[in-house]
């Protein structure tokens, strides 16, 4: 097993098989139906009862990046007791924190080290949960080192009110469920809305759609908005919404591909750039972060429900946040950003805690419309969104009390995955990297692409990039 993870993890390439659960809902529901009888067999295995051992396990270890599981762990699950910054209570079981930021790959690395000693790790030191993003999931839901979750216990019934694609990308070669999330993050235009009356008149979600319907009127509007001061956005912030939109994977047959949407991005972005419309901060600075308060002068960004609070800074008096300030619509495109599944790590010695955690954070109700209403969360459970959109109950402060959880609802519907790939994260990274020197005018765009290439060589040496 170990050998096995030491070459996904340090090479992050799968066969192609491995993408076979991961299409589009219309995918999945073709295939062809089991015979003779394995279909019911599987259906029965997949809802019969798993007696788990009894929990011995005095800490529970959970891996993860940033504060925002901790955060969701602490406020809504019941029995948890925190005890410092690190440390929290459940009961008897002492709960271990190891979270280590993203940056340089820094989190990978530290759960690969984690997870290739798992094996020989003492009982106190073991990995019982860790958390995975879109881009990486498939590197470790396809790994030994993962639990499917029928193996503690949990069924299709209990999981049925999920959305598929959440469902969809923590799902194994061999079709074996290996997380569940609490989020689903279809993602649209959030727009300030005094820079919204000042540059087209009105606030009004409808009204402003009209304005970004598609990447025309994008671009239309952009200019406007910089003819009234403002910068609409970074180039980073619209990359997303493109790279959703493809039409095949980054590596087709064992080559780069650059899609034709990609390339839509760059010319689209060069424009606007050129134009001073649109501008390349980096995600996360201090200079992309500007537009959080009024005087930033950012007229939107791109994101899902996780982003209002988690990227805008609600709980800071001085943003627009704060203030109720953002407004939301679907934008040019439908896509869909990110989100945090729970994996259950093998080996684990508190089974029945790990089991209980993720029920309760993605599957009940009442929990995940605490998360919802005190979080300005997109959670995922249809029930839920649809009770949220029917009434006031899922209208936000930080919209200045408009409900989005129709439109997010709708979003996660079509979410499509038939272009995922294990190659994502590593490709969309140093694309925008490269493509920053041309934007900036500081090499051209072919050479932009020889720098994109050569990074991505050296990152996946067996893919070819001529």
């Amino acid at each position: 097993m170990k050998k096995r993870l030491v070459s996904l993890l340090a090479m992050a390439t799968m066969t192609a098989t491995m993408f076979a659960a991961c299409g589009s809902s219309d995918t999945a529901s073709t295939e062809t139906p089991a015979t003779d009888g394995a279909a019911t067999e599987a259906t029965d295995s997949a809802d019969a009862a798993v007696e788990l051992p009894e929990d011995t396990g005095k800490v529970l270890n959970i891996y993860g990046w940033n504060e925002e599981f901790k955060s969701r762990l602490t406020d809504h699950y019941a029995g948890y007791t925190e005890v410092d910054a690190t440390h929290g209570k459940i009961g008897d079981v002492d709960v271990v924190w190891n979270i280590t930021p993203s940056t340089d790959n820094a989190y990978q690395n530290n759960l690969d080290e984690a997870l290739l000693a798992q094996e020989s790790a003492s009982a106190d030191d073991k990995v019982d949960l860790f958390l995975v993003e879109a881009d990486y999931a498939l590197k470790y839901v396809d790994t030994d080192y993962a639990m499917a979750l029928k193996d503690l216990g949990i069924t299709d019934a209990d999981l049925a009110d999920q959305y598929k694609y959440t469902q969809d990308i923590v799902t194994d070669s061999n079709g074996n469920l290996k997380g569940a999330s609490w989020q689903a993050c279809s993602a649209g235009l959030i727009y300030n809305r005094e820079a919204a009356k000042e540059v087209l008149g009105t606030d009004d979600p409808t009204e402003v759609q009209a304005a970004v319907a598609d990447w025309s009127k994008y671009s239309e509007t952009a200019k406007k908005v910089a003819d009234a001061g403002y910068t609409m956005c970074s180039v980073n912030d619209t990359y997303r919404v493109y790279s959703n939109n493809v039409s095949g994977k980054w590596v087709q047959d064992g080559k780069v591909v650059i899609d034709k949407n990609i390339d839509k991005w760059v010319e689209d972005s060069k424009a606007l750039v050129d134009a001073k419309a649109e501008d390349t901060d980096d995600l996360w600075g201090d200079d992309w972060g500007k537009g959080k308060r009024p005087e930033g002068k950012v007229f939107c960004y791109f994101g899902p429900a996780w982003f209002f609070n988690f990227s805008l800074d609600a709980a800071d008096e001085g943003t627009i946040a704060n203030k109720g300030g953002w407004g939301f619509c679907e934008g040019p495109q439908s896509y869909y950003w990110g989100g945090t599944w729970i994996c259950a790590a093998t080996g684990t010695d508190n089974a029945n805690l790990v089991k209980d955690i993720i029920l309760t954070m993605t599957t009940d109700k009442a929990v995940l419309k605490d998360i919802a209403q005190k979080d300005s969360d997109c959670v995922n459970s249809k029930t839920v969104l649809a009770e949220l959109a029917a009434d006031e109950s899922g209208n936000l402060d930080i919209l200045g009390g408009q409900n989005p959880y129709e439109q997010l609802a709708a979003g996660a519907e079509g979410i499509d995955l038939s272009n995922l790939s294990a190659y994502d994260q590593g490709c969309n990274e140093e694309f925008q990297k490269a493509m920053k020197n041309y934007f900036l005018g500081k090499a051209t765009k072919d050479e932009a692409i020889d720098m994109f290439k050569k990074a991505v060589h050296e990152k996946y040496p067996d893919v070819a990039v001529d």
